[in-house]
């Protein structure tokens, strides 16, 4: 049986809060969720701290991590040159992530920077990932289309993908519903075709989607061949650069719930977990 990998992000849930949570707290909550056995977890990110807040704090956050024993590889967002450097000062850290989006609109209030500059900042990280030996995802943001009126179609999407791959070495690729715009036949349509003209690349599904509409998606993208799903405990968070009104992550307890009513284990510690989750309720105050 294929290998389903499984991505706790954290840093996308809290990222979005207007209330600080304490260095303290994030770290409480960031290591009981290492016990999870999780393969990643998108622990915190190296961005601008007037642009995200929230995560000015994860040089101390990784500080305080737990990781003796740990096989869960951690996984911190970065958006330009300076984010890459400090982040690949932490031998810690296995995976760069990204974002790169297919909105023209999306790319500048994201990282304040064109597409065409984001490939030219993509091109040195990569170089930066592989003299380091680290992983590099991108997130293809807006990935299933905007709201702002900027050109989508599934052939932008594949030419994203293959230059990725060809040019930079790309191996990783998390196609993101930043807004939570997806349709299970679109899911569908876009991981079959895109899975099937890029074999060399792992897809994988970053989805911002409503509660009841999760259990649809996430078959959508597991029966056109997706095998890495990203969530977050209780589907907090989104991105708070695509609007105001955010649309939650895909909560982790229902990609958990799905492949366990298919009879396929992604041994996650269910005890662990469960200690997890009740904790999320303080961290968020929820």
């Amino acid at each position: 049986m294929e290998k389903i990998s499984l991505v706790e992000c954290p840093r996308d849930a809290m990222q979005g809060l207007h209330d600080f949570i304490e260095t303290k707290d994030k770290i409480k909550y960031l290591n009981a969720l290492l016990k999870c056995n999780f393969d990643v977890l998108d622990f915190g990110s190296f961005v601008s701290p007037k642009a995200i807040p929230q995560m000015r704090d994860t040089q101390e956050v990784l500080a305080g991590l737990d990781l003796n024993g740990v096989k869960t590889k951690l996984l911190a967002i970065i958006a330009n040159e300076k984010g890459a450097n400090l982040a690949l000062q932490n031998v810690e850290i296995s995976i760069l992530g990204f974002p790169l989006s297919i909105s023209e609109t999306f790319q500048q209030r994201n990282t304040n920077a064109s597409i065409a500059e984001a490939w030219k900042i993509l091109d040195v990280i990569s170089n930066l990932c592989q003299q380091k030996n680290k992983e590099l995802l991108v997130y293809l943001s807006m990935g299933f289309g905007n709201p702002y009126g900027d050109v989508w179609n599934e052939e932008i999407v594949s030419d994203f993908s293959n230059k990725l791959y060809n040019q930079l070495g790309v191996k990783t690729i998390a196609l993101s519903d930043t807004i939570g715009c997806a349709t299970p036949d679109l899911v569908s349509t876009l991981f079959s075709s895109i899975i099937k003209g890029q074999q060399n690349v792992t897809f994988g599904a970053h989805l911002h989607v409503l509660p009841q509409n999760a259990n649809s998606i996430i078959e959508a993208a597991y029966e056109s061949g997706c095998r890495r799903f990203d969530g977050a405990i209780k589907g907090f968070g989104g991105c708070p650069m695509a609007k105001d009104d955010l649309t939650g992550n895909m909560p982790t307890e229902k990609i958990i719930e799905w492949f366990l009513n298919k009879g396929i284990s992604l041994k996650v510690d269910n005890v662990a977990f469960k200690e997890a989750y009740d904790l999320s309720s303080s961290i968020f105050n929820s």
